[in-house]
């Protein structure tokens, strides 16, 4: 029987929390922590654009490799801000349901909503 996707993320989360402040020279997550969330952000940006090009040359094996390797990353992000997967699947499903346009609509009158006040 296959593991939920929310195990298997639960479990990533896990091992990054548990390397972060490991060895730099053992291991990437404590090198990348080490060398501070702007690090964190630019891999983002690096896989992002990666994907991108997977994209274009259209191998779905390779688009594969390239969107773990972005989630991967995001979730190094979610770690330093304190965050879990978990939060973004409850994101998501609370969107569920909802056309993008509608969603999209609701957080601009949020954000108006903020500006006003």
């Amino acid at each position: 029987m296959m593991a939920s996707s929310n195990d298997t993320l639960a479990r990533l989360a896990a091992v990054i929390e548990a390397r972060r402040a490991g060895d730099p020279d053992q291991s990437y997550v404590a090198r990348l922590f080490r060398k501070g969330n702007d690090a964190i952000m630019k891999k983002i940006g690096e896989e992002a654009t990666e994907v991108v090009m997977a994209c274009k040359d259209g191998a779905p094996e390779k688009i594969v490799g390239e969107v773990a390797d972005l989630w991967f990353h995001c979730m190094l992000a979610l770690s330093a801000y304190g965050l879990k997967p978990a939060d973004v699947l409850a994101e998501l499903e609370r969107r569920e349901g909802l056309s993008g346009l509608e969603e999209f609509a609701s957080r601009k009158a949020q954000l108006r909503d903020k500006e006003g006040t």
